[in-house]
């Protein structure tokens, strides 16, 4: 990325954003006051949906101890990383687009870099772990991998440390952190002139954003054909798949992949970018909105995750009425997640669909 797109540009070296000094954090505004004000309201909507949302879904969870399964476990770390980044992320960048600068100093920079892109990654390997154990449960019943509680919060303290070991490191001088795109927020260095910098930037890009990537576009492809295949055995055996329940599932998985892509592939695709070719000239608002769309993320996650379940659905609407919200409709049929072969899957599917529930295949 051409240092030329930052504010300091002017014919000498610029100053990296590793140098621990106030001026990493005091630079003067490059984009119209009008620019930061609509980006510090969009951010203040994004923050109050995040927080709400997130909030809303860890409330619900902890006061219906009955939701938290080993699925679902891993719904509420998700929202626990949103939240944080709700509030280390969103609102931060509200503040300082209000104010034009990035004016709390170098320290809360740091502070601020660091907690987006640890609770950032832990919501993309999340995302990931997510979409591989819905992978087994759904295409590999047969290999015996039952998902237990153990199993869940064994794979989510992997995530945690794994994400906390690449968000560490830059602050023990394998890369670092510092003022990104229109100086308001803060992140890794990308600009950084330096093989140590670029060896770390190489290896985040593969292994935390393209190997995610890839895992999550395996996982829900597979799925999603699976799922036809099965609807096509159950035809073949009698039953009579519903339509409305099968559409509805296929369409959840195609709001997951959507939202994730919406989300995190342009600060995937910008990273590619950096690393292949540093010197390439990125003006600064261009580098900074797909930052923006990754702290979206927080707001869609909880609807597409958690909300889109009636049994969950039902319990945040107890929630929010204190206690007056009256179920309706009928009953809620859910597939047991433990191993099955593909025969007794499609009959045990049939029998759901013929009582008439509702089937959640997810």
């Amino acid at each position: 990325m051409d240092t030329s797109s930052t504010p300091w540009a002017s014919g000498s070296p610029p100053p990296l954003p590793s140098v621990h000094s106030e001026e990493a954090t005091a630079a003067p505004t490059i984009f119209p006051q009008v620019g930061y004000s609509i980006l510090s309201f969009l951010m203040f909507i994004n923050t109050v949906l995040s927080v709400f949302n997130n909030g809303l879904v860890i409330v619900v969870m902890l006061k219906n101890p009955s939701l938290l399964q080993p699925m679902s476990i891993m719904i509420f770390s998700l929202a626990v990383s949103d939240l944080m980044i709700g509030l280390c992320g969103s609102l931060v960048v509200t503040i300082t687009n209000y104010h034009g600068s990035f004016f709390i100093g170098h320290a809360a920079c740091v502070f601020q870099g660091f907690s987006v892109n640890y609770f950032g990654l832990v919501s993309l390997c999340t995302l990931t772990l997510l979409a591989y154990e819905r992978y087994n449960v759904v295409c590999k019943p047969n290999l015996g991998l039952r998902l237990s509680m153990r199993r869940s919060i064994t794979g989510l303290l992997f995530v945690w440390f794994f994400c906390l070991f690449w968000a560490v490191t830059p602050l023990f001088g394998w890369s670092s952190y510092g003022p990104e795109g229109v100086q308001t927020s803060c992140s890794l260095a990308w600009e950084e002139r330096s093989w140590s910098n670029y060896s770390y930037l190489i290896l985040y890009t593969l292994v935390c954003f393209i190997l995610p990537v890839a895992i999550i576009i395996y996982c829900y492809y597979k799925v999603l054909k699976y799922m036809i295949k099965l609807n096509r055995s159950v035809e073949l055996q009698g039953g009579r798949p519903s339509q409305k329940e099968n559409d509805h599932a296929i369409s959840m998985v195609l709001a997951m992949i959507v939202a994730f892509f919406v989300c995190w592939l342009p600060y995937t695709a910008l990273s590619v970018v950096v690393v292949v070719d540093p010197e390439l000239y990125i003006p600064p608002l261009f580098a900074t909105m797909p930052m923006y769309f990754a702290k979206t993320s927080p707001v869609y996650n909880p609807i597409i995750y958690f909300l889109s379940n009636k049994q969950f659905r039902d319990c945040t609407l107890d929630v929010l009425s204190c206690g007056r919200y009256i179920p309706h409709g009928p009953a809620t049929v859910t597939i047991r997640m433990r191993p099955l072969n593909r025969r007794s899957w499609a009959s045990s599917l049939s029998r759901n669909v013929n009582t008439q529930s509702k089937v959640l295949p997810l």
